[in-house]
């Protein structure tokens, strides 16, 4: 598989025709923002090919303290065919050794995805990472947070990503979010 390191200049709109529509519009950065993140934040933005075609798509945010996948993607055509194991495999080898977290659409909340959520979650656990049983809430999505690496990860850690972010874009400036501790 091809990787190609993605930057406000090369990205194309294959790739963010993918981005528009993989993730629900809620928890979309505006385009042009994440553009402009790239570079503020160091995004590790890559585009992944199997030859000429264009397969999918990580964003991930290194940090000191933990890596945070932020955002994978694969062409809905192309999904169940071992791309997404083949991308997840090569980043966990990229940023071995390092704690790596993610947040994602929680298995445990009732909803039309759920079985969705569920092979999502499973697909992760397969791969070594652990549910911290960390909940946020997205508008009404739930959220659960899951690891990778030594250590925990907290309601004060994800606060501290969270307000880190705010340093370079406040989301709730651009879109109605409200991000919630689950109780």
């Amino acid at each position: 598989m091809k990787k190609k390191s993605i930057t406000a200049a090369n990205s194309d709109e294959q790739i963010r025709q993918l981005y528009e529509t993989a993730f629900p519009e809620e928890e979309q950065i505006p385009w042009d923002d994440l553009m402009r993140l790239i570079g503020e934040m160091h995004l590790d933005f890559t585009a992944y090919y199997d030859g000429d075609t264009f397969v999918g798509f990580t964003i991930i945010y290194p940090r000191p303290s933990f890596t945070w996948y932020w955002y994978f993607a694969v062409r809905d055509e192309l999904r169940s065919k071992g791309y997404g194991q083949q991308i997840l495999s090569n980043v966990i080898e990229r940023y071995k050794g390092q704690t790596t977290v993610f947040d994602m659409e929680s298995p445990r909340q009732e909803c039309a995805n759920s079985e969705q959520r569920k092979r999502r979650h499973k697909f992760y656990l397969r791969n070594g990472f652990r549910d911290t049983n960390v909940y946020r809430r997205f508008d009404e999505v739930e959220m659960t947070i899951m690891m990778m690496g030594e250590g925990s990860f907290t309601i004060n850690d994800w606060n501290d990503i969270t307000n880190e972010l705010k340093q370079f874009w406040n989301w709730e400036d651009s879109k109605k979010v409200n991000y919630r501790e689950e109780i």
